[in-house]
């Protein structure tokens, strides 16, 4: 494509402070082969401000020693707080896709991906019992005075008005993505690719009628590693419905700098500069008949290759572009 279809505007974000929310389990339910879902009740989830789509927040997961004593709350730079906090007592920090919120009756779903005590997340959900308690992180409702208030709390889906949508990610990405799919507009078209362990992880999802969804299972394709499923099936579909770029529609491909994902945090959307870069400003309307947005996640590696992919390769501008590496191979999040 020689240009976009996304209105990137590099500006300040609004400010909405963050919060730590107290809650219990209320709930869990399995949902697949490895899905949990697990509900949280609180008090404080009444001022949770609920943006849908693939929100994300910050667990807070009860240190072995001393519990959830020792995170540091009621203050504003919490975070260089728990970076002080000696790694003993220092609580583990994760973080997840708001599948649901219910704000009028204090209650947040969250579906955890469970595959063996691997980590401290899956081990806690593993062993959670109805009442154990930890902390979400998220926007304070009562902070947010904005004319658009869904421009905060951590969802980054922003597809302008593209013509159609390509959704790609692995079981980390599931939730974000069928959140995505039920907020999406009836008439909204695209294509939907999803890798999961096993069959038994294909979820009941409503998606509009254009829309397409597809859940690739690894156990189906023996001797392909994480991810190449996933690659395969966007590669061919990009082949086949994205027109070849000109050689005008690659100049944006020579702004696309590397990012080393083993030291680097492998996350852009729109209307946020590269790694490196500064910038680009307004990108100018699509004049392409098939205005694509594209957004990944999943797995570092993957993601990176399928982000190269599609700009580099396939025209694609990068500001139609959103990729998150929400994890990679052999390494687990600070």
């Amino acid at each position: 494509m020689s240009a976009s279809n996304h209105t990137s505007v590099a500006t300040t974000p609004p400010k909405v402070a963050y919060a730590a929310f107290a809650v219990t389990v209320a709930r869990i339910e399995r949902l697949g082969s490895s899905f949990l879902r697990v509900t949280f009740r609180g008090d404080d989830l009444a001022h949770f401000h609920f943006v849908g789509l693939d929100q994300r927040v910050k667990l807070v997961l009860p240190n072995d020693e001393s519990g959830l004593s020792t995170f540091p709350r009621g203050i504003e730079d919490w975070y260089s707080a728990w970076r002080e906090t000696p790694e003993p007592q220092r609580c583990v920090l994760r973080t997840y896709t708001v599948r649901d919120a219910r704000p009028a009756l204090r209650e947040i779903d969250i579906d955890f991906v469970v595959h063996g005590e691997t980590g401290p997340a899956t081990r806690w959900v593993s062993n959670a019992v109805i009442g154990d308690e930890l902390l979400v992180i998220g926007p304070d409702a009562r902070t947010v005075d904005l004319d658009d208030p869904r421009r905060v709390g951590g969802a980054e889906f922003n597809p302008g008005n593209a013509g159609r949508i390509l959704l790609a990610g692995d079981e980390t990405a599931v939730p974000a993505i069928c959140s995505i799919l039920e907020a999406m507009p009836r008439k909204a078209r695209g294509q939907v690719f999803i890798e999961i362990p096993t069959k038994a992880d294909i979820l009941p999802v409503v998606a509009p009628g254009g829309v397409t969804v597809c859940w690739l299972a690894r156990d189906e394709r023996p001797g392909l590693a994480h991810g190449e499923v996933l690659d395969r099936a966007v590669r061919a579909w990009v082949s086949e419905m994205v027109p070849a770029p000109t050689a005008e529609g690659h100049r944006d491909s020579d702004r696309l700098a590397d990012v080393d994902i083993d030291h680097d945090i492998l996350w852009e959307v729109p209307g946020e500069a590269a790694p490196g870069e500064e910038p680009q400003g307004v990108a100018e309307p699509a004049t392409s008949k098939l205005s694509l947005y594209a957004w990944l996640a999943g797995e570092a590696g993957c993601i990176k290759d399928l982000r190269r992919f599609l700009v580099r390769d396939s025209g694609v501008h990068r500001t139609d572009v959103a990729f998150m590496g929400y994890w990679r191979l052999g390494r687990s999040e600070n």
